[in-house]
């Protein structure tokens, strides 16, 4: 094990730990030639500031990006994944309570396992996962806690302690929304900064989309057309923010019926009532109306547009799929 002194440099700010997703990083690194090692949160003993199965990548240059601890072993975790991919085996780092490493110690009083391993052929690696990504398919990474051998699968087994960690990819949430006011457009600006990925509805709208929309995640045709293949999974809530009474329930309505998670209609308190006696009439369930919140968006005291938006992927946020 690596001395303090002896650790890879890491940068004073740690900005690398803002995002659980690694899949853009890896794919950098492959069109740059680095080869790259895989750091997973294995196993928690007692208390850890990040949950089971939080990951790192380290590159052959030294770069990193994700977060398995509050910052107190990411350093050691870099140096053990450069030594990694000099010898190209995997190692298993314990830290915390009781741990051997006495000079690198949790500040929140557990003990972490963390299973550090060379990806050996990356390109297949970020295939798989971009190719599930595009699909919207949940897909598992089945690591061999001895060898360090990893396979995808789409049908994952369980986790095996000490012999196996199943690490389970799904498909970012999605938020697609329904307007094309000033609370729309803080929605649609704020939600990437928590990596959802957004998709704008809005009939016989603009014929450009607003700048922070990709065209391809623009639907402007009528109402009828864009529900008959609104994109909509288990990954997927939708806000309908359109202050049309007519629009916002025909859009909760196919919503309601769909895999979406979460459906919001942004509204007064006072409107509640009609909303879901309509919502009712329409054939939708007491099971399906449990996805449905009114009015959208938590109760933070928000106010202005930004506020607002924030209210909604707090929601979002709240009610996603373990």
């Amino acid at each position: 094990m690596m001395g303090p002194d002896r650790l890879a440099p890491l940068p004073q700010w740690p900005e690398y730990g803002l995002s659980d997703d690694l899949l853009p990083t890896l794919e950098a690194w492959l069109a740059q030639g680095k080869q790259a090692a895989l750091a997973t949160l294995v196993s928690i003993t007692g208390s850890s500031p990040r949950p089971l199965g939080s990951e790192m990548a380290i590159s052959s240059s030294g770069d990193v990006q994700g977060y398995v601890s509050g910052g107190c072993v990411e350093a050691a975790v870099a140096a053990e994944a450069l030594q990694c991919l000099n010898d190209h085996l995997p190692r298993l780092l314990d830290y915390g309570a009781g741990s051997p490493v006495l000079d690198i110690q949790l500040t929140c009083g557990g003990r972490i396992s963390i299973f550090v391993r060379p990806i050996a052929d990356l390109a297949a690696h970020v295939t798989a996962l971009r190719k599930a990504r595009t699909a919207r398919q949940a897909l598992a990474l089945v690591t061999d806690l001895q060898t360090g051998m990893m396979q995808f699968t789409h049908t994952p087994p369980s986790s095996e302690e000490g012999e196996t960690f199943v690490r389970l990819y799904t498909p970012p949430l999605r938020i697609v929304v329904a307007g094309g006011d000033p609370v729309t457009l803080a929605l649609l600006k704020l939600a990437p900064q928590f990596n959802v990925e957004t998709f704008l509805l809005r009939p016989l709208g603009p014929v450009l989309p607003p700048s922070m929309v990709a065209q391809d995640h623009y639907d402007r045709r009528r109402l009828e057309e864009c529900l008959d293949e609104l994109p909509l999974d288990e990954w997927t809530a939708v806000y309908t923010l359109t202050h049309d009474a007519h629009t916002d329930l025909e859009i909760a309505s196919k919503a309601l019926k769909s895999d979406a998670f979460c459906v919001g209609i942004l509204g007064s308190r006072r409107k509640i009532a009609s909303r879901l006696s309509a919502l009712k009439a329409s054939g939708i369930d007491a099971t399906a109306l449990k996805k449905l919140h009114l009015p959208a968006g938590m109760d933070i005291n928000a106010r202005n547009p930004m506020e607002i938006a924030l209210s909604i992927l707090s929601q979002v946020t709240a009610h996603r799929p373990a």
